[in-house]
């Protein structure tokens, strides 16, 4: 009997900011169940998303969210953590795939006992209808938990910029000093601390 192929998708979202985890996410989709509107997570609604991540929670055969944290990214740069996450991730699936599809130009390495063949797709959130599910998932999770962020630590906006370098984030960074959720490997964190002698 010929091996059942599943393939899955992996992808992150997180990694430009300035704080929180860094998230990825892996999905194996049912063919019999397509979902139409899958796209790269960026060029959709918020509301287009959670409604998506909604239908591939119910409908695909698979799929796991993990994440890195952002001391892990300041321990091992947001490119090892990045692929941190999506390795954890491929960990916690249920079932292991027989492909592995993963955004971009790096490949996570694969767990223990995986014996899947991987490719890596540049812009593949945007044309791999796998991927794209792992895009929006990972995007959702990481905007939940930023919005978690902003109730622990109103002071800096979590919840408008997800993290992200905005002029009112670099603001509020320069004002309160850095929480315990900034990366402090990345630039504008670290000259913060610098200024402050909390380096």
């Amino acid at each position: 009997m010929a091996e059942r192929l599943l393939v899955c998708g992996v992808d992150e979202a997180g990694r430009g900011p300035l704080a929180g985890p860094v998230y990825a996410a892996a999905v194996i989709l049912d063919p019999r169940r397509p979902l139409a509107g899958l796209k790269d997570s960026k060029k959709l609604t918020p509301a287009r998303r959670e409604s998506l991540y909604r239908d591939i929670t119910r409908h695909a055969l698979a799929w796991a969210v993990a994440r890195a944290e952002a001391w892990e990214i300041d321990r091992l740069d947001i490119l090892q953590a990045s692929l941190l996450a999506m390795q954890r991730a491929l960990a916690c699936l249920p079932v292991a795939p027989t492909h592995v599809r993963v955004d971009g130009n790096r490949a996570p390495v694969l767990p223990a006992g995986f014996a899947a063949c991987v490719e890596t797709i540049v812009a593949g959130d945007d044309t791999v209808a796998e991927i794209s599910a792992a895009s929006i998932l990972a995007k959702v999770a990481r905007d939940r938990a930023l919005a978690h962020l902003d109730r622990l630590y109103p002071v800096y906006g979590f919840a408008r910029h997800k993290g992200y370098p905005t002029k009112d984030h670099l603001q509020a960074l320069r004002r309160h000093g850095a929480c315990p959720e900034h990366r402090r490997s990345f630039a504008p964190v670290a000259r913060v601390l610098a200024a402050s002698g909390k380096c």
